[in-house]
């Protein structure tokens, strides 16, 4: 039996980055990996589907080269080859993360692991040998899967989840999107620019129901205009995969709906990766699918710790990250506070793309504070127009009394970039009149920050 200082179950970007910032910090580690190094967001999430929409962007683009002054003759697509483009980017990234666990010297074992009391892992290969390792510290970092509706069971064919979404065979004519948070909204941008007919179904009143209603709206008017169809306040009651295609019932305010189509996706949420992992055999605490722990990431169970989506934070991949990193550092015994979770941004890599931090107008507004709001729209950026990008704003919301930063909503070209200038200035406790003394470049999309800002103080110049 082998003995670590650290071994990190899962190798998602929760996992291989505490596995590596351990390393750095003396600790000798080990990960355990039954599939492939980086986990769902470098092969089956964040990077691939970020390739796929770069493909659509580009696709998109050209279709509309006339308006550049441009003319291109013979647009096409091949569906195929933008599947296998961005599956060739998770590859190569997945290798990236094996040069990075050489680099610091730590041990990958492959295989499927299984928690045991007094700190050891068993692991079964994939020939179904099975090793014991023991670790002064064990960190459960095992993810999440697409979370199946009991009236929308996935079988991989007709109804499918995210990885399938990734890697059809062919291109559905007719697509229904159930779920309109990050993951539905991205697929449903995608299929829509690459020519599917989507429809995007939604059981509350908003799509992107997370964002401030403005965005949601602005998001919903984009979609419409590139011909994707919008079903808000409705269910999925029934689907009949006996045909060809699809059959699905949608509940809505005026009654069933019958639609028919290729491919249904769904979209609904995650569930975490905690079954037969052993939790129950060491005593570790689970309440509603998730693990509980402390400020610090540890479990009920001395030396076991917990990060990212198996905890009851926001399921991200930088929260992962973040989370994983504070917890071997205070294992370090260096100085660490606890994450703000307030100030954690979320982003829906779409065309439009949303970026947001910090409450929404309707948030501050039910806490009672006295709040100032600013909005810009980019159809009076002088950047967003000559790029061809005007949709959108930049929307914010300071606390009237003191001018903190409350929270910033973004909707529009690359404003997944622009929403850490909030992030950082949040940190900061920077006031809505420091961002507004602080030249932005011109002519860029980043000067709509600075607008809306001057917007909540009644100083807007361009508006």
């Amino acid at each position: 039996m082998s003995n670590f200082d650290i071994i990190v179950l899962g190798s998602g970007p929760g996992g291989y980055v505490t596995a590596i910032r351990a390393s750095q910090l003396g600790f000798k580690v080990a990960i355990i990996e039954k599939e492939s190094l980086g986990g769902v967001c470098l092969n089956w999430g964040c990077i691939p589907t970020k390739a796929l929409i770069k493909s659509a962007q580009v696709f998109n683009y050209l279709q509309h080269a006339e308006d550049y002054g441009l003319k291109v003759n013979g647009v096409d697509k091949d569906f195929n080859a933008v599947v296998k483009r961005s599956r060739g980017v998770a590859e190569g990234m997945s290798k990236g993360v094996q040069f990075l666990m050489k680099k610091n010297k730590i041990e990958v074992i492959n295989g499927y692991g299984t928690l045991k009391a007094g700190k050891k892992v068993s692991v079964k290969d994939a020939e179904g040998k099975v090793a014991e390792y023991s670790a002064t510290n064990i960190i459960i970092a095992t993810g999440a899967r697409s979370r199946e509706l009991p009236n929308l069971p996935q079988d991989g064919k007709k109804i499918i989840g995210y990885r399938q979404a990734m890697t059809l065979e062919s291109q559905p004519k007719k697509m229904i999107v159930v779920g309109s948070g990050a993951i539905g909204i991205e697929f449903a941008y995608f299929y829509n620019a690459m020519g599917t007919d989507v429809t995007v179904v939604e059981y509350l009143p908003n799509v992107v129901p997370v964002e401030d209603e403005d965005i949601s709206k602005q998001l919903e008017r984009s979609f419409k205009k590139a011909g994707v169809k919008i079903m808000t306040s409705s269910e999925v009651t029934k689907v009949d995969t006996s045909g060809e295609g699809v059959k699905v019932t949608v509940k809505t305010a005026k009654g069933e709906e019958h639609l028919e189509a290729d491919i249904v996706l769904s979209a609904v949420g995650i569930k975490t990766n905690i079954e037969n992992i052993g939790l129950e055999d060491v005593g570790i605490i689970t309440d509603r699918d998730k693990i509980l722990v402390n400020d610090f990431y540890q479990t009920n169970i001395p030396g076991y710790y917990a990060i990212g989506d198996v905890t009851p934070g926001p399921a991200l991949a930088h929260v992962a990250s973040a989370e994983g990193i504070l917890c071997v550092e205070k294992l370090a015994n260096l100085h660490v506070e606890p994450l703000d979770y307030g100030n954690i941004p979320g982003c829906t890599y779409s065309t439009p793309e949303i970026a947001s931090v910090g409450l929404t107008e309707k948030q501050a507004k039910e806490k009672g504070l006295d709040i100032k709001v600013g909005k810009f729209p980019f159809s009076a950026s002088g950047k967003a127009k000559a790029s061809g990008t005007p949709d959108g704003f930049v929307k914010v919301i300071f606390d009237a009394k003191y001018g903190e930063w409350l929270g910033c909503h973004m909707i529009g070209a690359g404003v997944t970039d622009m929403i850490a200038e909030a992030v950082v200035a949040r940190k900061l406790e920077t006031t809505g009149h420091e961002i507004l003394k602080a030249i932005h470049p011109h002519p860029t999309m980043s000067e709509a920050v600075m607008e809306a800002v001057a917007a909540a103080y009644d100083e807007v110049i361009h508006l």
